[in-house]
């Protein structure tokens, strides 16, 4: 379980999350909407633990994760896997190595064990026959699967997305965001994705957060947002939010 408690943080004097408070329970998939600058991936990154709050705490099965150093640290990280924005894959690097290197990083196994990982990593994505090729040769939803198969090659028990499918065309995105779901559910890992695909994103995740003014002001199943009397929430998901509402 992943929890977020009264957190806070600030930059140059500028408050950007207000005190969130979230659970995220085990096995589940979170989706984390909101608009522009609202603090989406400032709150991804202090689950990942790339930063600290100011205040309060992310507790991912009960261990804060703001407080460990080191191995601790370290050995809690190894259970996440990540899928960037951009897929940040590496030009130099083939899609087979790609994928394989975090396993010849961070494992000792043996190159005829990665090359079979890394094969059924590749089959289950949809690139079985693009192991040679450079992300140069590939197409833009080629290079997200390559992503997502880096993401899972360490067979992680929780998995970030930060907005999965940026820059794809709207039938592109929908085939990666089935991906992502029949991944989720085949392996049974934890996943947050952080999106703008509204309402394209309520399909494949079983919660939807929002943020908004620097807090949690939903969260609940696909169904329950649709229906949502709040007028914050109605207006965003459909497109008329415009200006900021007072959230007391």
């Amino acid at each position: 379980m992943i929890k977020v408690v009264d957190l806070f943080k600030s930059f140059k004097g500028q408050e950007v999350l207000r005190g969130v408070n979230l659970t995220i329970e085990e096995g589940c998939s979170m989706a984390l909407i909101g608009g522009s600058g609202q603090g989406k991936s400032i709150l991804l990154k202090h689950i990942i633990g790339l930063l600290r709050p100011d205040h309060g705490k992310v507790l991912i099965d009960n261990q804060d994760i703001g407080k460990l150093r080191g191995r601790p640290l370290k050995r809690l990280k190894e259970r996440f896997g990540v899928v960037f924005q951009g897929g940040a894959l590496f030009d130099s690097l083939t899609v087979f190595d790609n994928v394989a290197f975090p396993l010849r990083e961070k494992t000792r196994l043996s190159e005829s064990v990665i090359r079979d990982k890394v094969r059924q990593e590749l089959k289950r994505v949809g690139l079985s026959g693009a192991e040679k090729k450079y992300p140069a040769e590939i197409s833009g939803g080629m290079k997200k699967r390559a992503a997502l198969a880096r993401g899972l090659i360490m067979n992680p028990e929780i998995v970030f997305f930060d907005e999965p499918t940026t820059g794809l065309d709207p039938l592109i995105s929908k085939a990666i965001h089935k991906l992502i779901r029949e991944c989720q559910k085949s392996l049974n890992f934890t996943a947050i994705v952080v999106t703008h695909e509204i309402p394209a994103i309520f399909s494949i995740v079983d919660y939807i957060a929002m943020l908004y003014n620097g807090k949690i002001v939903f969260t609940g199943t696909p169904e329950e947002i649709k229906a949502s009397p709040d007028p914050v929430v109605h207006q965003f998901i459909h497109g008329e939010l415009e200006g900021p509402i007072s959230i007391k």
